[in-house]
């Protein structure tokens, strides 16, 4: 039985001044680095065989902050776009290295010519109707940015390829430190949730989900951590 773990990165400077972040590349705030921290004591009995995170530095930030809390890894070794892991999974008799890959795929939903509007005041010029449809809609996308299908689109086939399929054939138990976006396309695929419902899907920071797949790929098990 393989175990999978989706974790929103903890809360970041932007979403603190309700900013649309994207893909600017801000940090925790104090209060992320808190729902991180407490990310990896609820995880702490957790041995993982892989993570994997985005190219942004939030994810980044709260995953090292979850393996620094888990005592059954001593040292990770960040490596980017897939190369091979076996070297440094190997590596050590005491198994507690670890890989960390990270894949701008898993990146957070492109929000185009909003990064870096307050949100409020977006409201306040386009209309709450307009911005509503922009955050919210599956196949609408803000201009010049990406939709949650466009997400969707990249995120999840490299999730099928790469990480699912170690999970269920392997066994593996693996997390991923990702965003609010990329992380509910991957529920959308995993839970099988329809377009028309996807919108409803609210993801807190910092809180671990746990998953226990069977080797016919089906979800055995759900756990959201608190």
């Amino acid at each position: 039985m393989g175990k999978l773990i989706l974790v929103r990165h903890g809360q970041s400077i932007w979403n603190l001044q309700n900013r649309f972040t994207g893909w600017v590349d801000v940090n925790l705030s104090q209060k992320g680095i808190k729902e991180a921290k407490n990310a990896g004591k609820l995880l702490k009995d957790f041995k993982f065989d892989i993570a994997y995170t985005s190219d942004l530095q939030r994810a980044n930030e709260t995953l090292n902050l979850i393996l620094n809390e888990n005592p059954n890894h001593e040292e990770f070794i960040i490596h980017h776009n897939d190369k091979s892991y076996d070297e440094f999974t190997l590596s050590k008799q005491d198994k507690k290295t670890i890989a960390v890959i990270k894949n701008p795929k898993l990146n957070e939903r492109h929000y185009g010519d909003l990064q870096g509007l307050n949100k409020q005041e977006t409201i306040d010029e386009f209309g709450d109707e307009q911005v509503h449809i922009w955050r919210r809609s599956y196949n609408i996308a803000p201009p010049n940015g990406e939709s949650l299908k466009d997400t969707y689109s990249r995120a999840v086939p490299y999730f099928k390829s790469k990480i699912l399929k170690k999970v269920i054939e392997e066994n593996k138990t693996i997390i991923i430190s990702a965003h609010g976006n990329s992380i509910r396309a991957i529920i959308k695929y995993l839970e099988k949730i329809s377009n028309k419902d996807i919108p409803n899907l609210e993801l807190a920071t910092g809180q671990p989900i746990v998953y226990n797949i069977s080797k016919s790929g089906k979800i055995t098990k759900k756990l959201i951590l608190q």
